[in-house]
């Protein structure tokens, strides 16, 4: 593939990514990738894999399912030891080779757009309930304390 510069490009169905699904509140929906196998100027081969998808994440702010398109645009140099990885150029993520030089480019996309998902998924069109962002109930001022934490100290060392 590499000797040939080879490019594949298709559509995978987020469903088949059984890893990436176990992260995802839903399912459906496919990922659209484009791959392309080639050699740099120093002669180390690569992978370029870019990958679009609509996954469909629980909002940790509002506990509600939203979708989160998701761009993957990322270089990974094909090495087969893990001591070839210092040879790589800036920029090239290492991807171990088995010794029989085969690769499953569906796992591939997958674990690149494992990657890409966020720690703590945030819809950013979701706003947080009354209740956490009402202001605090005014303290009463009857009993002449001020907001101070340190007040009460200042009162019991007298």
């Amino acid at each position: 593939m590499v000797s040939a510069r080879r490019s594949f490009q298709g559509s995978l169905p987020i469903a088949a990514m059984q890893r990436l699904g176990g992260a995802l509140a839903d399912t459906t929906g496919e990922a659209r990738f484009e791959l392309d196998f080639g050699r740099d100027e120093f002669g180390t081969a690569y992978l370029d894999v870019r990958v679009q998808a609509p996954l469909t994440l629980i909002c940790q702010r509002s506990l509600e399912p939203f979708v989160l398109p998701v761009a993957v645009d990322s270089r990974l140099g094909l090495i087969r030891d893990e001591r070839e990885e210092s040879a790589l150029p800036p920029g090239s993520e290492p991807l171990l080779v088995a010794e029989d030089g085969k690769l499953n480019l569906a796992d591939v996309i997958e674990d690149e757009l494992l990657l890409v998902l966020p720690l703590v998924p945030v819809n950013p069109d979701s706003v947080l309930p009354d209740e956490v962002v009402a202001p605090p109930p005014e303290a009463t001022s009857g009993e002449g304390r001020s907001d101070n934490p340190f007040a009460i100290l200042r009162e019991l060392k007298k």
